[in-house]
């Protein structure tokens, strides 16, 4: 192996090492890890994918790994890392098994676990000629789901639709795009479908950067279903709308470029800086505020709040399943309460007839349903405004069948990553569209 690759691999021990122990989010580890900007372009790419694949698949590797152990008791931190990172490449990512075995022999070599090469290479071997009847005899997306995580959303989904959202993790998520304005077209340019929202979706790979009209401001990226909740305020041109927790920005761009008076409020400095940065390559001009949203209120009461408030992230395990692993129901009952204090101050901005569009990137339903529930029975001031498939529509005129299954029987918004299983699936959202009353 040379120098390079064996490089690449340490950098990805380093960063199981922060996720698993450290607890630090995966974006965070990228971006804090000094030896990745050093590492070729292909090979940075790599590390990416190699982590977070072991990560997504974390608990059939260490399944499959452990049942081929000759004594029960997990071997230390460093070598299960290592036998991690070569299962994912022998199992997932079709690394040659001469090429896996190698890898994982050189790294105890370079990690100091020199001792354990034997045990390394038998198991690795092992897994070369048995791994793929082991993994067809797994229920992968049970595996790779925490228990708290399953309970929770089987209780509330149901067996069949937990069963969807968790296979849906294990595919990396498609690329979905925000355009300004003429969708179809950009398709055609960006390679792209148009999706019954108006979002585009492509397959993920290549440079964000250099796709056509990026440099220009054309568009950005956005989930599909986090460009829901901006669509559930109607026609903004010329209202006063406060977007808050507003970073990275792409509701506060929907926003802006629809014509509304937008002020952006996060309480994060940097986070708000770079959506400055997002705002001034789209050419679209907002209002920002630094400031904790549950403490901070405008100068005078405003047409319309949007709240994509702080939360567990559940709904974004695609994208980052790193969250299933660092993530906790302690984590769920302490957001649930700064999402209550967000929602009581969100509606006391908007005037009397203003709306307020509640949103979380989560599936628990102590941060969606439940949130809303104990909202409207402790304030008189608000209602819910449902919603109906076709304000979900980027076409009016369309067909909102596809849409139907995002909207509840009591008219909020609920998307799961087991919808549009055929188009490639959603992140996980809650919204709910309320108005305040005089």
């Amino acid at each position: 192996m040379n120098t390079e690759t064996l490089a690449a691999r340490r950098v990805v021990l380093d960063l199981l090492e922060s996720v698993l122990r450290r607890r630090v989010p995966l974006d965070d580890a990228l971006d804090q890890h000094r030896g990745l900007p050093a590492l070729e372009p292909r090979d940075r790419a790599f590390v990416r994918l190699l982590t977070a694949t072991v990560i997504r698949r974390l608990g059939q590797i260490d399944a499959v790994v452990l049942s081929l152990l000759a004594r029960p008791d997990l071997p230390k931190a460093g070598v299960l890392d290592i036998l991690r990172v070569s299962a994912a490449q022998l199992l997932f990512l079709g690394t040659p098994a001469h090429a896996a075995v190698d890898t994982g022999v050189e790294l105890a070599v370079a990690k100091g676990l020199a001792g354990m090469k034997g045990l390394i290479n038998a198991v690795l071997r092992r897994l070369a000629r048995e791994g793929a009847d082991l993994l067809a005899a797994q229920d992968a997306g049970r595996l790779n789901t925490p228990d708290w995580l399953w309970l929770s959303w089987r209780q509330h989904y149901g067996t069949g639709h937990t069963r969807a959202i968790v296979d849906a993790h294990l595919v990396e998520a498609p690329l979905d795009i925000s355009v300004k304005g003429d969708p179809h077209a950009w398709a055609e340019r960006l390679e792209a479908t148009v999706l019954p929202t108006g979002t585009l979706r492509r397959a993920t790979g290549g440079s964000v950067t250099e796709l056509p009209g990026f440099n220009e401001g054309a568009w950005w990226v956005q989930d599909a279903a986090a460009a829901l909740p901006a669509r559930l305020l109607g026609d903004v041109a010329g209202l006063t709308v406060i977007d808050l927790c507003a970073a990275p920005g792409g509701k506060t761009a929907q926003l802006a470029a629809a014509g509304a008076k937008v002020t952006a409020v996060d309480r994060s400095a940097p986070r708000l800086d770079r959506l400055s940065r997002n705002m001034e390559r789209l050419g679209l001009s907002v209002a920002t505020a630094v400031a904790d949203a549950t403490k901070w209120q405008p100068d005078e009461a405003v047409d319309a709040v949007l709240l994509d408030a702080p939360c567990s992230a559940t709904g974004t395990i695609r994208r980052h399943p790193d969250v299933a692993r660092l993530k906790t129901p302690e984590d769920v009952g302490r957001l649930s309460g700064v999402q209550r204090r967000l929602l009581d101050r969100a509606i006391d901005m908007v005037k009397p007839g203003g709306l307020v569009v509640y949103c979380t990137c989560s599936l628990q339903p102590e941060e969606g349903e439940e949130q809303l529930s104990k909202l409207l029975s402790r304030r008189l001031d608000v209602m819910v405004e449902p919603v109906i498939p076709v304000d979900l529509a980027y076409d009016p005129q369309a067909d909102a069948t596809a849409l139907a299954p995002l909207v509840t029987d009591s008219g909020d918004v609920r998307t799961t990553p087991g919808h549009w299983a055929e188009l490639g699936g959603l992140d996980g959202f809650f919204m709910t569209r309320l108005r305040r009353t005089a």
